[in-house]
């Protein structure tokens, strides 16, 4: 099948598969002895089911790290869908086609190539099971266990694989932490939310999974990102301009063109002063 041709994947451990899409967003299908569970969907454009049957047989479970346009898009296509509820708005204004298209426009070199019959239906999440904190999918041998990450959308999830001693943050925390739409929290928050992610996480983990970049992360990201948040609210940052899709914000620490920060550090927040004590 033609629309197949937007993925590819790696393997990274014995049960985990890294999956790229088309706009450089980051899946993981973790495998366990029983069943499978892929973590997040991508842009809805390919048909993102029928690739992910070629790497598995097992059943598989969806679960949506948050709603956004480049992670929840492809959700429709699959039949076990776990998000959390608090992002329906998030989903609904980010699953409308014109968006997802104009996403896709600013973010792929070959857009115009793309056939209608490529992008996923859009779907209601109404029908996607309740995704919560203290959530528990026992694959066989693998465990996922969920925890609340709010921060660049509502609700934003992470989840920790037990065994392998990973915590996936999908959007939550990375080199370019987007804390500045409508739907963001303000630093204020972002910081006790990232800080109870890491109480709850402490010890459990030795590296971080990402959602986009190289997909992975130090596991000192968590304790560097509240500390910038610190920075931020103390008027300590870089303050750099920065503007995405009409929206204008401000980096907190400068950064090449690849957002990886040009003093060394590992984990950058990009943020609205309006919300800076929200």
């Amino acid at each position: 099948m033609e629309s197949l041709k937007y993925f590819k994947s790696k393997k990274i451990s014995e049960n985990i598969i890294r999956i790229f899409g088309p706009t450089g967003e980051l899946m993981y299908l973790v495998e366990g002895d029983k069943r499978a569970v892929l973590i997040d969907t991508g842009t809805g454009v390919g048909n993102l089911s029928e690739y992910v049957k070629q790497l598995t047989n097992k059943t598989i479970t969806v679960i949506l790290t948050h709603g956004h346009v480049d992670h929840a898009s492809g959700a429709a296509n699959f039949d076990d869908v776990y998000m959390n509820h608090t992002d329906k708005e998030v989903y609904k204004e980010h699953n409308d086609l014109d968006l997802r298209k104009d996403y896709f426009k600013g973010q792929y070199k070959d857009f115009d190539k793309i056939k209608d019959s490529d992008y996923v239906e859009s779907k209601s999440s109404v029908v996607y099971k309740e995704l919560s904190e203290g959530n528990v999918f026992d694959l066989g041998g693998t465990t996922l266990e969920i925890y609340s990450a709010a921060g660049h959308t509502p609700g934003q999830m992470a989840i920790l694989f037990k065994e392998e001693r990973i915590l996936m943050v999908g959007d939550a925390a990375n080199q370019s932490t987007f804390l500045f739409d409508k739907n963001s929290l303000g630093i204020t928050s972002y910081e006790k939310s990232m800080k109870d992610l890491l109480l709850k996480t402490d010890g459990k983990f030795d590296k971080i999974l990402l959602s986009h970049g190289s997909g992975d992360a130090p596991k000192e990201l968590l304790a560097n990102i509240i500390l910038l948040c610190e920075e931020i609210k103390a008027g300590n940052d870089d303050e750099v301009p920065f503007e995405f899709m009409g929206q204008k914000a401000y980096i907190a620490k400068q950064a090449n063109t690849q957002f990886e920060r040009v003093d060394g550090g590992f984990g950058n927040i990009i943020y609205s002063k309006e919300k800076v004590n929200n």
